[in-house]
């Protein structure tokens, strides 16, 4: 399986070797936030979900750090999230996360979709427990780069999305807040008009409070067509 190495602030690392990684979907605590996704899906060909938050298992392996996601074709993009990661020990950890998701497979079926593309995961982390008590405070903003011009996509802060601490209790609900989880939070509104099919996505997970940010970025590389 994948095997994470997170930063934490205090120069010390952790370890994760991930044993289940779970999707979160529409998953904003605002109705219009989720009702928004909803449409923006569904200008693509996405029938709605019957039921809200959804929850999608992935491949383990595609939780990845990398700076690379190779795309069969030029219909995936990617969506600022956060990750919430459990160490050893049950330590949980947070960290920025973009789900890259292949759009023309979103159409038949959202959870092949996610299993399509890797979760991108930045390489350092916050412990949860000291950024918990100012969440709706942190920031989370996604750029996209079209030929070497960057555009900002999402700008919003963790307010728009359920808590981690609400997450805790259904995974802990599912026996399944233990070592080696990865949940990813689902995503906040892009910005209408700008083209999410891009050749580079870059999402922040930021701290008002500190000043301190945790970063990500990777280049889209179109795949070699196929032979036969």
């Amino acid at each position: 399986m994948a095997v994470l190495t997170f930063e934490l602030p205090d120069g010390s690392t952790r370890e994760v070797d991930v044993v289940q990684v779970l999707n979160a979907g529409y998953a904003g605590r605002s109705q219009d936030d989720v009702a928004a996704h909803v449409a923006e899906l569904a200008e693509l060909g996405v029938p709605g979900p019957s039921v809200t938050p959804a929850l999608y298992p992935v491949s383990p392996y595609l939780a990845q750090q990398t700076d690379r996601v190779q795309a069969q074709h030029g219909r995936t993009s990617g969506e600022a999230e956060w990750a919430l990661v459990v160490a050893d020990g049950g330590e949980l950890l947070l960290t920025a996360a973009c789900d890259h998701t292949d759009r023309d497979l979103e159409v038949h079926g959202v959870a092949w979709s996610k299993n399509a593309g890797p979760d991108v995961l930045a390489r350092r982390a916050w412990l949860l427990a000291d950024v918990e008590s100012r969440i709706d405070e942190l920031t989370l903003r996604a750029w996209v780069t079209h030929a070497g011009a960057r555009t900002e996509i999402q700008h919003g802060t963790l307010a728009e999305l359920l808590t981690p601490a609400y997450w805790v209790d259904v995974l802990r609900s599912r026996d399944a807040l233990t070592p080696g989880t990865v949940l990813i939070s689902g995503t906040i509104p892009m910005a209408p008009g700008v083209d999410q099919f891009a050749d580079g996505w870059t999402v922040e997970l930021g701290d008002p409070a500190t000043g301190d940010t945790i970063r990500l970025d990777y280049a889209v590389q179109p795949m070699p067509v196929p032979i036969g």
